[in-house]
């Protein structure tokens, strides 16, 4: 087992208590190590290192967890750095998701301009991360759950030597979800997707062993029709069955752009709203479980359910127990998927070790799909190189190469309104 010291970025987030559930889940391959739990509130910090304390604890673990507000002293000498947190808070997701609604442009946490302006944010305070990491911890592993954590990695990995990862449990489950939707068993699923984080498509998908593709090309046939069929899932069924690939649940941005974008018009408030309201209960029911002696998470009351980024812990548990495992990982791409740059960030299975990660060659995305997916990896390379080093004017030529905005006059008009509003959050040079 490995004895490793993590600062989690984001430990007193409304995730923070299920990641720690995550990471308690596996103790016994992390027996003796240490948690730091980094973030700025220091309330809720305190609240979930009892819950993580009291979790290990009663699994008879030897495990310490501590809290701060101090970055830097948090990452003094450690091994592995877990970052997840929200610039801004779901306040600025609010803005993310509403301001691109009034200039006709869909708002998403990690589409669009919203997730644009997320990157700015989360770069700005990822410089700083990287650079205390560099001082601090130079041989540490940044793992990065912050989204859009294409764009993250795509900035940390062209301007550091800090060993980064980024991963997101879409590529597994994507197929799990969209069989569901077609009334079929996920546990029968076999499939592999490649692309980009939230942009990625499956080139093996099979079913019991045999290709999925004709049942789920079936089950939109049975389904079309149908009033009280959920929308969404149609969508997700027919693109799946016309582009014979499964597709991850984002396309539908792209692909029905003006029927999305109509509902999120017609909804009466936008998910960070709705994220908003429920968040003093998840804060309830974590305080509660705090003074509890036996602390047990709720899945209705607990932000993202009671076991969070685990396939973070696994990787780390490959790396650092020097495991031979294959896991969807973003890392550049040094030939993965063919026709993409070398240096261009992509999600890919990846083979995950005690010699680090090394993404395996997957061959070439459907030429179908493949065009689009280059589109958002070119914009997603220049949206980290304004988050980093850029202007107003890098970002706004970033802002405008979106295929949700694809509009000069948009990009300035919601660039400069959502800049004023988020202010706080981004460094000046991107102001002028």
């Amino acid at each position: 087992m490995a004895s490793i010291k993590l600062a989690y970025i984001g430990g007193g987030s409304t995730r923070a208590p299920g990641t720690m559930a995550s990471f308690i889940h596996q103790g016994e391959n992390f027996n003796g190590s240490e948690v730091v739990l980094v973030d700025l509130n220091a309330e809720h910090l305190e609240i979930v290192r009892k819950i993580a304390e009291k979790m290990a604890r009663n699994q008879g673990l030897d495990i310490r967890v501590s809290a701060t507000t101090d970055r830097r002293a948090a990452l003094v000498d450690c091994d592995a750095v877990l970052t997840s947190f929200r610039p801004g808070g779901f306040e600025a997701r609010y803005i993310d998701e509403s301001v691109p609604l009034k200039h006709g442009v869909i708002g998403q946490e990690t589409q669009g301009p919203g997730g644009f302006f997320m990157a700015l944010r989360t770069i700005h305070v990822m410089q700083g991360i990287v650079r205390d990491m560099e001082e601090l911890c130079p041989n540490a592993w940044l793992i990065n759950y912050t989204n859009p954590i294409n764009i993250v990695s795509e900035a940390v990995t062209h301007h550091s030597e800090i060993r980064t990862v980024s991963l997101c449990e879409g590529p597994i489950i994507f197929p799990r979800h969209i069989a569901e939707v077609a009334g079929l068993d996920p546990d029968k699923v076999d499939a592999t997707m490649i692309g980009l984080n939230h942009g990625c498509w499956s080139i093996k998908h099979l079913y019991d062993g045999q290709d999925m593709i004709p049942l789920l090309q079936e089950a939109y046939e049975r389904m079309k029709d149908d009033p009280s069929a959920d929308v969404h899932g149609l969508r997700w069924l027919k693109l799946a069955a016309l582009m014979e690939s499964i597709p991850a649940s984002y396309f539908q941005y792209y692909y029905f752009k003006d029927e999305v974008l109509e509902e999120l018009r017609n909804k009466p408030t936008t998910r960070a709203q709705d994220i908003m309201s429920w968040v003093p209960d998840y804060w309830q029911h974590y305080r509660e479980q705090a003074e509890a002696e036996d602390p047990q998470l709720d899945p209705s009351r607990s932000r993202g359910g009671i076991h969070e980024l685990e396939l973070a812990i696994d990787v780390m548990d490959a790396i650092f127990n020097q495991k031979d495992e294959v896991w969807p990982v973003n890392v550049p791409n040094h030939g993965a998927i063919a026709d993409f740059p070398d240096d261009r960030v992509v999600e890919v299975p990846g083979r995950v070790s005690g010699e680090g990660i090394q993404p395996i060659p997957q061959g070439s995305l459907p030429r179908h799909v493949s065009g689009l997916v280059k589109m958002l990896g070119e914009y997603q390379a220049l949206a980290a190189e304004a988050a980093w080093c850029g202007t107003r004017k890098d970002a706004i030529r970033a802002l405008a190469s979106n295929p949700l905005c694809f509009s000069l006059e948009k990009a300035e008009r919601i660039y400069d309104e959502m800049a004023a509003a988020l202010r706080d959050y981004l460094p000046e040079r991107l102001l002028r």
